[in-house]
């Protein structure tokens, strides 16, 4: 089991050097610095607010099952950070690139995928046609965490996972108490 996990941990190493080595191109840099804050608190809160006050009917449910997602999955995020104190891969890894002043808590899950996946996956279930916009969001805001030199791979797949099932269980749960709602 130990080689196991050895060899996962080695594997996980060279698929973060492999997206973290861009660090310094120009475009690149733009584009990760800024779709990271996607994922942030204040841009997944204030989109979501916006959403509740102010759109209506299916529009309006489908937000408010994003904000139920969004506060279930960072309970999880914050008892794992806890619980397994795994250190940035900037701290970890030699050579890593990472822009000034990072993160300094914990690494596992990633917070930020974690809420971009919980704000956008009642959107998909509501209208699967945004998977074509709203997906390549998502993991734009993952890869951007490896990017920054601020998570492992895993720590974005957790985070993806969590977001998921959050966002699939707030909507299925708005829809058990208001099943008309979502119909057109």
């Amino acid at each position: 089991m130990t080689k196991l996990l050895t060899n996962f941990y080695e594997f996980e190493c060279k698929l973060f050097r492999r997206v973290n080595q861009h660090f310094d191109r120009k475009f690149l840099n733009f584009y990760f610095r800024n779709i990271t804050h996607i994922g942030g608190a204040t841009a997944t809160i204030s989109a979501i607010l916006f959403l509740i006050f102010l759109t209506n009917n299916s529009i309006r449910l489908t937000a408010i099952a994003a904000a139920v997602s969004l506060l279930i999955s960072h309970i999880p995020v914050a008892i794992v950070k806890k619980l397994y104190p795994r250190k940035r891969p900037y701290i970890m890894l030699s050579e890593t690139k990472v822009p000034q002043n990072p993160l300094e808590d914990h690494s596992f899950p990633s917070g930020h995928t974690t809420a971009i996946f919980a704000i956008i996956i009642p959107f998909i279930i509501l209208m699967p046609a945004l998977a074509v916009i709203l997906l390549p969001i998502g993991a734009s805001v993952g890869i951007s965490r490896m990017y920054l030199g601020l998570h492992y791979p895993s720590d974005v797949l957790a985070g993806c996972f969590l977001g998921t099932s959050s966002g699939t269980i707030a909507m299925l749960s708005i829809g058990n108490y208001f099943p008309n709602a979502f119909l057109f």
